[in-house]
């Protein structure tokens, strides 16, 4: 067997969830090749030949990837696509953009958000927001899968050293082009890569009350994150979401503050090594799943646990 996985990356740096994917691949054994999709990304490439248990680089550099595209991507993954076993990508926002055409062009079934290989065919992954688990056995000649990257730890990002392979195929569909994008900068972590999250929720009750939380995750070198019902209600930018349907976190400490815990919040952080939860209705969902709950006011909390840190 050979697997394919799609690089995530920004034309410079290699991003985490590539390692995930790549632990992933190697649970289901075979060789693993990395396809690199971009334009003028070379470190990337570089980059991911170093990467632990990586046989091959595949660099497709071309303008037509230079935004990746998926409209651009699918096409060249589909069509490298048919020579492997597996075609895996982090379900990421890209990952979960480009996949499903692969897997129409290919007609073949998607199994999205693994968590757990069981063997080559046979993977789990969460249903009815993270309350159940299904198992899934796919006997299609090629398996295009997502990975949910908390469910994988990362391999090393060094110690590899695969060959690298430029790829000329280029493929533009030309129905859609890059316009622009506006990235929030923020001094803190990366909310999916942070060790240490500090999410509000509808309790924080305005977005000017959120300084407690910057303020607390300063001091702890940790991201700020935030409810649906917080994003809903305009208090932060959606950026900031974690759940279901915003970001997918599994740091070594969450904090969720003034957070109800509703189910499409905890699919989102439930696998949090540890989990505190600081709300003052004692009987909030979100107690049923913390390691540590405070019942208390958070304005009267949050204050008290900055001066002790």
């Amino acid at each position: 067997m050979t697997i394919l996985v799609i690089a995530e990356h920004d034309n410079k740096v290699l991003a985490p969830a590539t390692l995930n994917t790549v632990a992933a691949a190697a649970k289901i054994g075979g060789d693993i090749h990395v396809l690199v999709a971009g334009q003028g990304a070379g470190a990337v490439a570089e980059a991911a030949a170093k990467v632990a248990g990586v046989s091959k680089v595949l660099n497709a550099d071309n303008a037509a990837y230079a935004h990746q595209l998926p409209e651009n991507v699918a096409p060249l993954v589909a069509e490298l696509g048919k020579g492997y076993s597996h075609i895996l990508a982090a379900a990421t926002s890209n990952g979960k953009n480009i996949l499903p055409r692969v897997a129409a062009a290919l007609d073949v079934d998607q199994i999205s958000e693994i968590i757990s290989v069981e063997s080559a065919d046979t993977f789990k992954r969460p249903i009815y927001a993270g309350n159940a688990i299904a198992t899934v056995q796919s006997n299609a000649a090629v398996k295009v899968i997502t990975v949910r990257a908390t469910g994988f730890d990362p391999v090393a990002a060094e110690g590899g050293s695969a060959a690298v392979e430029a790829v000329a195929a280029a493929h533009n569909a030309g129905i859609s082009s890059f316009v622009g994008e506006e990235l929030a900068k923020s001094d803190r972590p990366e909310l999916t890569a942070a060790k240490i999250v500090v999410s509000g929720g509808r309790g924080m009750q305005n977005g000017d009350n959120f300084k407690h939380l910057y303020a607390l995750a300063d001091k702890l070198g940790a991201a700020v994150g935030a409810s649906r019902a917080a994003v809903d209600a305009g208090f932060v930018p959606n950026d900031m979401q974690v759940g279901q349907t915003g970001k997918i976190v599994a740091p070594q400490l969450y904090i969720a503050v003034g957070i109800s815990g509703a189910i499409q919040h905890l699919a989102g952080m439930k696998d949090s090594k540890v989990i505190v939860a600081i709300n003052k209705d004692e009987e909030a969902p979100i107690f049923q799943v913390a390691d540590y709950g405070l019942v208390a006011d958070l304005f009267e909390a949050i204050p008290e646990l900055e001066k002790l840190v």
